[in-house]
């Protein structure tokens, strides 16, 4: 027996180091990175966030959970996919087998469509999304700077860009969440109720520092 895995793990290690599989191999550690990073980050928030907001038996949190866990980790996996195949698909479209500088934004756009845009949009999808946008929002902001569209007088990228952009970001989101709530996303609606709402309420000391009413 293990002489059939040695010859296997061998058999295995020539595939994988061969560099005609390169190509096809880096799909494969992409979906499989994917499915790891989406598991080792959701699972934690999606632990806390459960426990804390969520209402339910310990059954239906514990479900709650490895949905959205599922969810999370089957979207990174397919994104990535699907993102490193369209950038090996369009090189394969050109003679010289060379990566053109828009290659990564149309490959992105690709597989935004076909993982996030399409269909009903789970509040796992959405949060990624959001994220996403919030990210690229600070890294236009620090381009501008870069460019010189935005002036950098004291010599630094984030000595414009941050202050900008986090004073708009909360300025906007406690606006959002004072006069139109509903449009604020449900896990964050539920963490500003809990900051915000819940400390104008109690009826004692024990819902003063322990918990709400």
């Amino acid at each position: 027996m293990s002489t059939h895995m040695e010859a296997f793990q061998a058999a295995a290690t020539r595939f994988i180091m061969d560099p005609s599989n390169r190509e096809v191999l880096t799909l494969v550690k992409g979906l499989r990175n994917g499915l790891v990073y989406g598991t080792k980050i959701r699972f934690p928030h999606a632990l806390v966030m459960v426990a804390l907001f969520r209402s339910g038996t310990v059954r239906e949190k514990a479900s709650t959970i490895l949905t959205m866990t599922k969810t999370h980790a089957r979207t990174l996996g397919l994104f990535v996919l699907t993102y490193k195949t369209a950038m090996l698909a369009l090189r394969h479209l050109r003679a010289d087998r060379k990566e053109m500088g828009s290659d990564s934004f149309l490959a992105g756009l690709l597989g935004g469509y076909l993982v996030f845009g399409r269909g009903k949009q789970s509040s796992v999808n959405q949060q990624i999304v959001i994220y996403v946008f919030g990210r690229v929002m600070l890294s236009l902001a620090k381009v501008a700077v870069k460019k010189g569209v935005v002036p950098d007088a004291e010599g630094t990228i984030s000595a414009n860009a941050w202050p900008v952009f986090a004073s708009l970001s909360w300025a906007m989101v406690m606006w959002l969440f004072r006069w139109h709530p509903e449009t604020v996303q449900s896990s964050l609606r539920n963490s500003m109720v809990y900051l915000y709402q819940n400390a104008d309420h109690w009826d004692g000391w024990r819902s003063f520092l322990w918990h709400n009413t």
